[in-house]
Formats: structure tokens, C-alpha cells, sequence
């Protein structure tokens, strides 16, 4: 059975329940997990700091009904090219307002007002729905360490993400498709320019000591002591957010391409092909190759069993995190698994810790994507956000010709086609688990 089929009931009834909720003005919720995670780790109250986060943010940022960008973005020939203004106002707003509320009709329910990965079913919804707010997103086609590609978004929406909750929307147009993709990236823009400046002033500022990231009090200041203070501190912000937009504008430079199999070695972009191919004229060598992957699945560099198990069952490594939820846990020196220390910052909205599964391969789903071409650009590149590293070579022993046989080894796994939890009927419609959004 589905590990989230148990849930679908309840699923059911929040959906319902927000379904019939009454649109009102709203606003975005601050990062109280960031900045109570240095309350825990430094010993100091981050209130102020927090609330001067908050202030700042909503001023470049707008809220979700009324959304804009910094100036540093719209006044400068680059970076304007990054979010159209258009396509946010499509994607915000109340999802009752003709032409406009995308996000809140289809994707806030899960990934939250915010982009915090915390709406009203994201507690019940394992994995939990992408917090896009470290500006980290694990199904990509650019190196590690880097943005996206705006079409990586688009990829996830349009086709959604296999063996999760996360479904395709139906009836979805490619325009709202890429306004959806617009307000992603303006809300991880906006949560990661967030993080980023509580970062810099905790090890730049002497916050305990009284100093502010920024004082709004003094915006309409007269003193030219005080005119002077606050443009260092706008500009310390805008610097943040140009940096951070640089980065998504950066992405496509950072595109890896999976190059073309050698012609010794036959490999399917689909369990269906690889079944064709391990049956016809190429029969011995597929064998030969699924052999060599088995050995280097097995084996101590490439280290693939570790995780994903002797069989590449899943059940290997299952007691590790993500890094969302590493981040307010484990690195400052929180353990997930004694909830009593986590209470504070459950509280603030951080969710329960969960751990992550490592794929199942015979179940023949591949969350991002499952052609030839993606599943070699994760394994050399890894999962950002995850515990699967990028790929480590070794002459003569692990080499990047050899990611093909490890693909055929993976695709020789697969006992369905497909697997889709089944839907559940309620006395109104009905609702599958598949078609709530998620990480």
C-alpha cells in the first residue's frame, strides 16, 4: 500500500474545507523558523532582526495579493528579464479573481501563501511540498550548486513529479504554465533574499548589541546622519537581491548535458525500450551491461547500495534528512528524532521531520524524469537538497561511460510500468492523493 493512501481521507476534507473558504486579503508569513533557529543557536533574541526582515521584505516585495519587485531588478536591463510583472499578476491574487490567482487556485494549498511548503496539506503530504525559499530545487538540468533553468520549473509543473503527489494541472495552459513559473521564482527570490540578509547580519552585525538591519523609522528620516544610515542599509538589501538574482540569470550557463552512449553499449529511455532491447538481436550485450551496472551498483565507489539497497529496493539508508530539514535541525545542533527540543520551532512553522526514502527502482517511477538523459545528469550531478552526492569517477574503476550500465542495471530493476495510488471516493467527487502539489 501507498504510505500516503492512509491520509487520503483526511486529504479529502481539507481540500474540501479550502475549497469553500471565503477569499480575503492576505499577507506573506514571515521566516520565524530562520530567525528562531539563531535564538537557539547564538542565545539572543532575533525579534528585532525579525521584524526588520519582515519590514524590508514587504517593501521590495509586496505581498500576494499586490506583488512587486525590488527596484534593483526592474531598473536594471539584465535582471528585469528574470520575473515578468505580467505573469505575476496572473499567478497572484485571489483564485476567485477572474485572470488572476494561479497559484493560490492550484499550488498554495500545499506549497503554502509563502512558499514556505506549509499550506493546509503539506503536514499530511510525505514527501512534505517543496519550501522554495532556500532558492534550492532538487530536479534540475543545471550543475549542483546552481539555480535552475526557468524551463526546469515549467518541466515539474507541466508534467508534475512522478511518485509523489505533485500532478500535472489539468486543463493548464502553457501561459499560465510559465506565469506559475514566474511566481515560483519570485517567491523563492523573495524567501531566499529573506534568509540570506538574517545570514549576513548575524555574522556581520552586532545584533545582541542593538545594531539593525534596517530602521524604517528612518525612510522619511531629515537628518542627513540618518538619510545616510538608512540608504547603507537599503543598499546592504538590494546588493542581497541583486546577488541572488544574478544567480537565477547565471543558470543557464550552468546547463549539463548528458552526452550521447557509446555505440557499444544500448540504452533505453524507457522500461518499455529496455524490455525491447533486452529481448532482441542486442540481448547479450544489455545482459553484459546490466551485469557491469549490478557490480558498480554494488560497488564501493559509485556506492549505489548503500542507500538504495542490495536489490535497489529503497531500504538501504533510511534514517537520513533532507537539507530543509537539516537546516534548522542538525546544523545548529538540534536532534530531529527528540521532538521536545523541536517544539519552539514547530511552533514558528517548521514541520514534524520526516526521512528521506531513497528510490525504490523496481516501482519504475523517477520523480525527475525518467529518459536516459535525466537519469544520467542525477547521477553525476546528485540531488541538491538530498543526501545523493554527485557522482565520483575513478580511473579504471568508475568512469562516466560506466553511468549507462549503471541506467541499464536501474531500468533491469522495474517490475510495473507505472505506479499511481488509487483514487478515493468521497460522497462529492473524487480525489486523488496524485493531484495535491508536492516536494
Amino acid at each position: 500500500m501507498n504510505r500516503a493512501s492512509v491520509f487520503v481521507p483526511l486529504i479529502v476534507l481539507i481540500v474540501l474545507a479550502v475549497g469553500c473558504r471565503e477569499e480575503r486579503p492576505l499577507s506573506f508569513e514571515p521566516n520565524l523558523v530562520h530567525t528562531h533557529k539563531y535564538e537557539v543557536k547564538e542565545g539572543y533574541s532575533m525579534r528585532q532582526a525579525a521584524d526588520d526582515t519582515t519590514w524590508v521584505i514587504n517593501e521590495m516585495f509586496g505581498g500576494p495579493d499586490v506583488p512587486k519587485l525590488p527596484d534593483v531588478i526592474t531598473k536594471d536591463e539584465d535582471l528585469a528579464k528574470l520575473v515578468s510583472m505580467d505573469n505575476l499578476v496572473l499567478a497572484s491574487g485571489p483564485a476567485l479573481e477572474e485572470g488572476r490567482g494561479l497559484y493560490r487556485k492550484h499550488c498554495a494549498d500545499c506549497h503554502g501563501i509563502s512558499g514556505n511548503g506549509r499550506g493546509p496539506t503539506a503536514a499530511i503530504i510525505n514527501p512534505y511540498p517543496r519550501d522554495y525559499r532556500t532558492g534550492v530545487f532538487k530536479f534540475k538540468t543545471t550543475a549542483r550548486g546552481h539555480k535552475p533553468v526557468r524551463e526546469d520549473i515549467a518541466k515539474s509543473i507541466r508534467l508534475g513529479i512522478a511518485g509523489t503527489a505533485m500532478r500535472p494541472i489539468e486543463g493548464m495552459t502553457e501561459a499560465g504554465i510559465q506565469a506559475l513559473t514566474d511566481y515560483v521564482i519570485y517567491l523563492s527570490l523573495r524567501g531566499e533574499t529573506e534568509r540570506t540578509i538574517v545570514d549576513a547580519a548575524i555574522f556581520e552585525l552586532d545584533l545582541e548589541g542593538g545594531d539593525r538591519i534596517i530602521n524604517p523609522a528612518l525612510k522619511n528620516a531629515i537628518s542627513e546622519e540618518d538619510k545616510a544610515s538608512f540608504a547603507e542599509q537599503w543598499e546592504f538589501v538590494e546588493d542581497t537581491v541583486a546577488d541572488i538574482s544574478a544567480a537565477w540569470l547565471e543558470a543557464e550557463e550552468e546547463v549539463v548535458e548528458a552526452p550521447e552512449p557509446p555505440k557499444d553499449i544500448p540504452v533505453a529511455n524507457s522500461h518499455a525500450e529496455f524490455v525491447t532491447l533486452a529481448a532482441g538481436p542486442q540481448a547479450d550485450v544489455v545482459a553484459k551491461s546490466v551485469k557491469r551496472g549490478r557490480e558498480l551498483f554494488k560497488g564501493k565507489i559509485a556506492a549505489c547500495s548503500k542507500c538504495h539497497g542490495e536489490d535497489g529496493l529503497g531500504n538501504g539508508q533510511t534514517t537520513d534528512y533532507d537539507d530543509w530539514t537539516k537546516d534548522w535541525t542538525s546544523r545548529i545542533g538540534l536532534d530531529p528524532l527528540k521532538r521536545e527540543l523541536l517544539v519552539p520551532l514547530l511552533a514558528r512553522g517548521a514541520l514534524p521531520p520526516l526521512t528521506i526514502h531513497p528510490r525504490n527502482f523496481s516501482e519504475g517511477y523517477f520523480r525527475g524524469g525518467d529518459k536516459a538523459d535525466d537519469l544520467w545528469i542525477r547521477i553525476v550531478q546528485g540531488i541538491e537538497g538530498s543526501p545523493m552526492p554527485a557522482a565520483t569517477f575513478v580511473e579504471g574503476e568508475f568512469e562516466a561511460d560506466d553511468v549507462w550500465h549503471l541506467i541499464n542495471f536501474i531500468r533491469s530493476l522495474q517490475k510495473l510500468e507505472g505506479v499511481q495510488s488509487p483514487p478515493v471516493k468521497s460522497e462529492t467527487r473524487t480525489v486523488s492523493i496524485t493531484s495535491l502539489p508536492s516536494r
